[in-house]
């Protein structure tokens, strides 16, 4: 079962932060310094199976936790959107809740489908986690092209904090345009497959906040049994 193509598992596609460099005034400086010791903003990036952002959220400071920008992007009038019954395929920086897919702590991670001995995943959390890496690696991909086509998303800019956030935006709708309308990108060949590190109908009941819940870890359960038995039915 694939994850992130696979219509009866309803994935809308998947999300994580990035760290861009910017260059905030004296007084805000010691609110960019990101966890790595950076000065940078930290943007949420939302795209779907192909790779096309669907969503970006700019603005927030480096020091905000991804959980907490994530949050933001919920509840503001024009942001993220996720129905019930979808979700996105997220890493360990945001919690595993309705809407929002993540793999189990404390359980290997980076395997090999056809590996051999103890390099194949041994069971349901294993494997779960094994295709949980490989589907999301769509938004590391997607963040690495678009720092690879444009330099000034991976070097220090000297431009004001609210013109480099046009410039982020600006660079992500560029990044769609060319995946629409290009049948060959690049840039894609310079990203590393595995890596290791709309307008909104009205009446739509959607997901408003993020908050763990039993019946959530249970789908998440129910999905990582039905998948590894799918798995060794192939062996």
């Amino acid at each position: 079962m694939d994850l992130i193509r696979s219509t009866s598992t309803n994935c809308l596609g998947a999300l994580d932060g990035t760290y861009i460099t910017v260059k905030p005034s004296g007084e805000d400086k010691a609110r960019y310094i990101t966890r790595k010791g950076t000065i940078a903003t930290n943007v949420l990036g939302v795209c779907d199976h192909n790779m096309n952002f669907i969503y970006l959220l700019t603005g927030w400071e480096g020091s905000a936790a991804d959980a907490r920008v994530l949050c933001d992007a919920l509840t503001r009038p024009d942001g993220l959107r996720v129905s019930k019954g979808t979700y996105y395929l997220c890493d360990n920086g945001y919690m595993n809740s309705e809407g929002f897919l993540t793999p189990y702590r404390g359980v290997r991670y980076h395997l090999k489908e056809w590996g051999s001995g103890s390099m194949r995943p041994q069971n349901a959390k294993e494997y779960f986690n094994m295709r949980h890496a490989s589907a999301r690696n769509v938004i590391e991909r997607a963040w690495g092209i678009m720092k690879a086509r444009w330099a000034i998303l991976r070097s220090h800019s000297f431009y004001p904090i609210k013109t480099q956030n046009h410039i982020i935006m600006a660079c992500a709708l560029l990044h769609n345009f060319i995946r629409l309308n290009m049948s060959y990108d690049p840039f894609e060949d310079s990203v590393l497959e595995d890596v290791d590190n709309a307008s909104v109908d009205a009446i739509e009941d959607f997901i408003s906040g993020v908050e763990s819940s039993p019946e959530w870890t249970a789908w998440r359960d129910q999905l990582a049994n039905t998948m590894y038995q799918e798995y060794r039915n192939m062996h």
